[in-house]
């Protein structure tokens, strides 16, 4: 018996156990992992960016916990030796209808507290002379890290507190009593605690539904495809540049990122996954598909997001397609810089009426959290979230300053 289990070892999970542990040491916190190591998924396979929140909705969780997570994360790589690098993020207008919506971006990050530059054309060249583009916008605190090398570093303070990380713990059923919670895992062994918190990113809604709570929405997996950038362009840019997002899309767009390991990356783009965990190019899942068939919200979304997700998948298959988006504000990109890279595949909680969420969905029973939809930029924001969750702990579970 625990006193309290977290579901999921990517970042946000971590960063959880490694909060609730701090804040009562007294109890046995647990955190089960279905892989045989952490950070396999979302965590480990995204761009590595420390994003500033320039975006997000003013008052969201998503704004509040982006422009807390910066400090936190920069705080954290540098108290514990961790590799980072704030090279600031540029957003590139390219044509002049992006060049208004960039002051209307300048507005909201402002708004939001986050310290923001528009540079005319004449700066942009002097700063990104391999970048074109009619004006832009400078977020100097943006950055890169490694979210692996953070989420290893949380989980070795985590045990060190006394916590407990069991791997190859894959949970396939929740239980829960008016005084424990009982889970089921894969390998047949079942297994009691006290409380639970669910961290479980692309099965985020499986487990919330062995509770009750996904009446009304399912995950739909996107993935996110890169492409590393010929050696040559190691140093084809100083800061991360990014289109001017459209607002009529819930993605950001094909964008250039310096990386820690030294190297140049352009995407993610954004295609619909057949396969919640299959990262290879025409990976299915007869059970993701079978999920997704089934759950009307999906084909709403389809239908809303028709024309943008063929041009997305023709981009997927036509490379040349692909290099064009890079090309409008990197001209000198060519088809043979554009190498393999990992995907990733993102985790997006669709309600039944098929709208997007875009902010953090949190849900409850009286003895479990479901942490039902982590938006990017979970990984540059998962310190506050944490802090956020084990608040929401305190309060559903009734627990006081000595855990009980």
């Amino acid at each position: 018996m625990t006193d309290i289990t977290i579901i999921g070892g990517g970042i946000v999970g971590i960063a959880t156990a490694l909060a609730v542990q701090r804040a009562w040491p007294g109890l046995a916190v647990q955190l089960l992992e279905k892989e045989d190591t952490l950070a396999r998924h979302q965590t480990g396979r995204n761009s590595g960016v420390i994003h500033a929140g320039i975006y997000y909705a003013p008052g969201s969780l998503k704004a509040e916990f982006c422009r807390r997570g910066v400090a936190a994360t920069v705080r954290f790589c540098t108290e514990h030796q961790l590799p980072f690098e704030q090279c600031g993020k540029l957003l590139v207008a390219t044509s002049q209808d992006e060049a208004e919506r960039l002051a209307a971006l300048t507005e909201r990050a402002r708004t939001n507290g986050i310290d923001v530059r528009p540079i005319s054309a004449t700066e942009l060249r002097e700063r990104e002379p391999n970048i074109a583009g009619l004006a832009g916008l400078l977020s100097p605190t943006t950055g890169i890290a490694d979210y692996a090398a953070i989420t290893n570093k949380m989980a070795e303070l985590f045990t060190a507190l006394g916590g407990e990380i069991v791997y190859d713990a894959r949970v396939t059923g929740i239980d829960e009593s008016p005084s424990d919670v009982t889970l089921s895992l894969a390998d047949g062994q079942r297994q009691r605690t006290r409380r639970v918190i669910a961290c479980a990113g692309l099965d985020a809604d499986r487990l919330a539904a062995m509770c009750g709570l996904a009446d009304d929405f399912a995950i739909v997996p996107f993935k996110g495809e890169y492409y590393r950038l010929a050696p040559r362009h190691d140093s084809v840019v100083n800061h991360l540049i990014y289109p001017v997002p459209d607002p009529d899309l819930p993605f950001l767009g094909i964008h250039l990122t310096r990386m820690i390991g030294g190297y140049v990356t352009v995407g993610p783009n954004a295609v619909l996954s057949l396969a919640r965990e299959g990262y290879g190019g025409w990976a299915m899942s007869a059970r993701d598909m079978g999920a997704m068939a089934r759950f009307p919200g999906f084909w709403r979304t389809i239908g809303a997001n028709l024309s943008s997700g063929v041009g997305e998948m023709a981009s997927s298959v036509f490379r040349r397609r692909y290099l064009r988006k890079c090309q409008r504000y990197c001209p000198s990109l060519e088809l043979s810089d554009l190498q393999p890279h990992p995907p990733g595949i993102r985790a997006q909680a669709v309600m039944r009426d098929g709208t997007l969420v875009h902010d953090f969905l949190i849900r409850n029973t009286a003895r479990t959290i479901h942490i039902c939809n982590a938006p990017s930029p979970a990984a540059t924001s998962a310190m506050p979230i944490a802090d956020h969750i084990r608040d929401e702990a305190a309060r559903v579970f009734g627990l006081n300053t000595k855990g009980t």
